[in-house]
């Protein structure tokens, strides 16, 4: 549960003047989660030397957040964000979450500069909110070019300007720009090209439906990486403790160099989940369809399970099953578990299983 501080409380922690944060408030919130695993490749691949699985023990995204808001009057509000990553296991940490500054407005919506996530969300699973973040669906829709690129970066976009309208019977969109979406401004001193990206994604939700769309366009500096097209649609529907959802994902990959297509590929997922009480279950089949754009057959299939149940309103255990089948020149992986949350030994090579089976702890303040 949130809680809201006094200023003062967190003036010395901020190093910031007391009279400046004395008209704002700050709320500190965030999570502790993580998740004990077994991992296995299965159809082992012969370029693999040695051991095909291993146990051990990751975080799953915990953080810590800092949300400041100024009553401006008029229904203005100043607000910022520090997002505060911190990974529980390995005892590093860094503020690489969704960060930004702006203002926000009773009738006209909110617009902040920062880093944000953008457009690969939008899976309508609830699966990893409190289970494992690596049994996640984007693990196939946010990859392309059979698991090899990863769409919107598969995290948060650099040097964004996102806007979202005010909420009009339901409906409300997301309009972002980012001058260059992997990494800091460098069009000075360039020679060629200049990146940018585009996301708009509007939403329309209702007491028992949801339905949204994603468009995300980017084209890098410097014709570093390739230039990205992403159609996202998703939707859900709920009626008591159960709910059904489905996404569909088209992605696309050209290069910047050349303008030749070399990725052109469509996914699909249907997630499914029931509560009762403090238990929870739920799960997904997801789908990443052979590339039209290269010559090996690099579809995928990825099936997903789990069981949570809530201790009290801020702590929970979760077990939590999940599997990746990979066509002989695919090699998708599931999300973070290739260094970012989980080992460097975790990639996949061409043509391998993943799977792994795991217990999550998750407490959220």
């Amino acid at each position: 549960m949130n809680k809201k501080l006094l200023a003062v409380a967190v003036a010395g922690a901020l190093a910031a003047p007391g009279v400046a944060l004395a008209q704002s408030s700050v709320t500190i919130s965030g999570n502790l989660k993580m998740s004990m695993q077994q991992y296995k490749i299965g159809n082992v691949s012969p370029l693999r030397a040695g051991n095909s699985s291993q146990g051990l023990v990751h975080d799953d995204s915990s953080r810590i957040i800092f949300n400041m808001v100024e009553d401006l009057g008029g229904g203005l509000k100043a607000i910022g964000q520090i997002d505060w990553r911190v990974q529980v296991d390995a005892g590093s940490d860094a503020v690489n979450g969704n960060n930004h500054v702006g203002l926000q407005s009773t009738k006209w919506g909110r617009i902040f500069f920062g880093r944000q996530d953008l457009h690969y969300f939008g899976r309508e699973s609830d699966l990893t909110v409190k289970n494992d973040l690596q049994s996640d669906s984007i693990s196939l829709l946010a990859f392309a070019g059979g698991g090899g690129t990863a769409i919107a970066a598969a995290t948060r976009t650099t040097n964004v300007v996102h806007y979202t309208t005010p909420s009009w019977g339901g409906f409300n969109a997301i309009v972002a720009y980012s001058f260059n979406p992997n990494t800091q401004e460098q069009d000075i001193g360039s020679g060629v090209r200049r990146g940018r990206a585009w996301n708009v994604a509007p939403t329309f939700a209702a007491r028992n439906f949801t339905i949204g769309y994603s468009y995300w366009s980017s084209k890098p500096d410097a014709f570093v990486g390739a230039d990205q097209r992403g159609d996202r649609l998703f939707g859900s529907y709920r009626w008591g403790g159960f709910r059904i959802g489905a996404a569909w994902d088209k992605s696309k990959l050209k290069s910047g160099a050349t303008g030749a297509t070399t990725s052109n590929r469509t996914a699909w997922s249907v997630p499914i989940e029931y509560s009762w009480g403090p238990h929870w279950i739920g799960g997904h089949f997801t789908k990443a369809r052979d590339d039209k754009a290269t010559v090996l057959r690099d579809g995928a299939r990825m099936w997903a399970l789990g069981y949570n149940y809530s201790l009290s309103k801020r702590t929970s255990l979760g077990v939590t099953y999940a599997s990746i089948r990979n066509d002989e020149a695919a090699f998708y992986t599931p999300f973070t578990a290739q260094g970012a949350l989980g080992s460097t030994t975790h990639q996949t090579l061409a043509g391998e299983d993943p799977r792994f089976w795991s217990m999550t702890v998750r407490h959220a303040f």
